[in-house]
């Protein structure tokens, strides 16, 4: 990213930073990743349970490592030994205090937009954690709500289902095979759930963080 291109990310952040604010959303700023991580510092205590949902962004900002390395109590379902460990521990982070997760997409007027396969990832932005917080590079903010859900089942999942293919053997969903998405009903489809959050209830509990870089899918 260009110096032009950082200064207007940087406007824009403060535009959609005071439209989530005005949905009830705590929202912040940071210019980098090191700023991201004395932000986390900030608004996590080591006296807190913290999970996260599957993400590259956390993966690219080194937030999983942090935290591991650092004395938090963290829920890390990749630690499983086992199908049925990583299932138990999915559901132990269901009831964490923090829940740590990207967005598909944010409009500038402060809308989420997120697609979920197994769907963990959505219900616990909705309901389950006592606060969630949303960590996104500034290339996940689209222009409006239309933009946002584009962005989210054009770009976003076609990428991801070429990354989990890697995991998953038999993923053969059409955004899979030929990049675009097909609207389809493939039994591995990673659009289960399509979620948009227009509000954080309770006020504040829902965090976002707009980072000034380019972040994950």
């Amino acid at each position: 990213m260009n110096n032009i291109e950082f200064q207007r990310n940087e406007l824009l952040a403060k535009r959609v930073i005071e439209n989530l604010k005005k949905r009830n959303f705590n929202a912040f700023y940071c210019a980098n990743k090191e700023e991201l991580i004395k932000e986390l510092q900030n608004l996590i205590s080591k006296e807190e349970t913290v999970s996260w949902g599957g993400s590259m962004t956390l993966e690219e900002t080194g937030v999983k490592a942090f935290l591991e390395n650092n004395g938090y109590k963290t829920i890390n379902r990749d630690k499983a030994k086992s199908p049925e460990e990583k299932f138990e521990l999915v559901k132990q982070g269901m009831f964490c205090d923090v829940f740590l997760m990207s967005a598909n997409a944010i409009s500038e007027d402060g809308e989420l937009v997120n697609v979920d396969g197994t769907g963990n990832r959505v219900a616990a932005l909705c309901y389950g954690p006592k606060r969630v917080i949303v960590v996104a590079g500034m290339n996940k903010v689209v222009k409006n709500l239309d933009d946002a859900m584009s962005r989210a089942r054009n770009f976003a999942a076609p990428v991801n289902a070429k990354r989990i293919s890697g995991i998953w053997q038999n993923m053969q969903t059409p955004c899979n095979v030929t990049g675009s998405c097909a609207d389809c009903k493939s039994e591995t489809s990673i659009c289960s759930q399509i979620v948009t959050t227009r509000l954080s209830f309770p006020k504040g509990r829902i965090n976002v963080i707009l980072v000034n870089e380019n972040l994950g899918y």
